[in-house]
């Protein structure tokens, strides 16, 4: 090899492995927009996991959260980018060996499925509350652009709206700061001195379990969405610096809401819309904007939900894979429109959260064993 080839060579790898920064914000955003659903965008998901427990659930499992997730990202991330394998559902194998590996592929594919009947439910409740219109209009329309979405492939529509994700979450801390401070009632104090007299429904027994299983339900959305994503980053740095910061700032995002949210919670206790509740004390305008955002935000990630089930057992625009994505639209619809939001939520999240901590617990066991033995990623 010559001078000039081995100068090339070292510039090449130099440039491979230099950390992008607007690439490691793609992959923050990417995350924040896949979690943002139905279940957060409209505070369902931060009131019963975290709210309900008062200050020690929102900070303790908020900082639970917060490092458990940060570290399920950073690992789902940097295994896609060095295994690289031919299916992204391979991620379940390699944690969990065959036999597991396979229920939790099988598996994850049900929870995909069940998530988009929460999506339709969230849809469905919120034209209800904030429109005063009957949740039939609002899950059906839902399951109907959704189906035709994902039958048209209309992909470009997707990736548009898409970018909506982090603006809501930014919109998310503007709401909870303001419920902090601008808020009807007496504020963080006597919101969690009022909290014991409501009820409001709960993800556990306590704030400890109520993390593992939030962590648990949001692993199962995220393998292998973050294993594909991973085998695009150009290093492993790239690929641990988006995790990261992904799973922090949606991580502070949840505390800062849940603070928002305890601080009116006499006006969100018993509502299936919290976050709308703190938008219209604002401002009913306001409120009417923010509706519509939630249901853009509800839409992209209904599509790639309903894709992730209908590409599973047929091949992208083939005869079985249109009918087959059309019969589960109207199967989500149905099981979506038969439980109030609000339960379908604390039914269907909590427990394939409690699930996903199996998960959690043999990543963890997978991890402390590579590093012990010492054994490289790569490969």
């Amino acid at each position: 090899m010559t001078e000039q080839s081995t100068r090339v060579t070292a510039r090449e790898l130099s440039t491979t492995e230099k950390t992008r920064p607007l690439r490691v914000i793609t992959y923050a955003g990417a995350i924040l927009a896949f979690l943002i659903g139905s279940g957060f965008a409209t505070g369902q998901e931060i009131l019963q996991y975290f709210t309900s427990y008062g200050f020690w659930g929102i900070f303790g499992t908020g900082l639970l959260v917060l490092v458990l997730m940060t570290y399920v990202a950073i690992e789902f991330f940097a295994v896609g980018q060095a295994k690289k394998f031919d299916k992204p559902s391979r991620i379940f194998h390699y944690y969990c060996g065959k036999y597991l590996g396979t229920f939790f592929d099988y598996f994850s594919i049900l929870f995909v499925f069940l998530s988009f009947t929460v999506m339709v439910a969230g849809a469905g409740a919120l034209v209800e509350e904030h429109y005063g219109m009957s949740k039939f209009v609002g899950g059906i329309g839902l399951a109907l652009v959704v189906g035709l979405s994902v039958w048209f492939g209309l992909k470009s529509l997707v990736d548009v709206i898409g970018k909506i994700g982090p603006l809501i979450a930014v919109i998310a801390v503007a709401l909870g700061i303001a419920g902090i401070f601008l808020n009807n009632g007496g504020g963080l104090a006597e919101g969690a001195a009022l909290l014991p007299t409501l009820e409001i429904k709960q993800a556990s027994n306590n704030w400890f379990m109520a993390g593992l299983s939030y962590v648990g339900f949001c692993m199962l959305w995220l393998a292998a969405f973050l294993t594909a994503l991973g085998k695009t980053a150009r290093s492993k740095k790239e690929a641990v610096a988006g995790g990261g910061v992904g799973a922090i700032v949606f991580s502070i995002v949840c505390i800062i809401v849940a603070l928002g949210l305890l601080a009116n919670i006499a006006d969100v206790a018993g509502t299936e819309i919290p976050m709308l509740v703190l938008a219209n004390n604002l401002s009913p305008i306001l409120a009417g904007i923010i509706s519509v955002m939630i249901l853009a935000g509800i839409y992209t990630t209904a599509v790639p939900l309903l894709w992730t089930v209908s590409s599973r057992f047929f091949e992208d625009k083939t005869p079985g894979y249109k009918y087959f994505t059309i019969a589960l639209a109207v199967l989500g619809t149905v099981i979506g429109l038969a439980l109030p939001f609000s339960d379908m939520v604390n039914l269907v999240y909590v427990i394939n959260g409690y699930v996903g901590i199996l998960l959690l617990v043999l990543m963890i066991v997978k991890t402390v064993t590579r590093v012990a033995r010492r054994t490289p990623l790569e490969g």
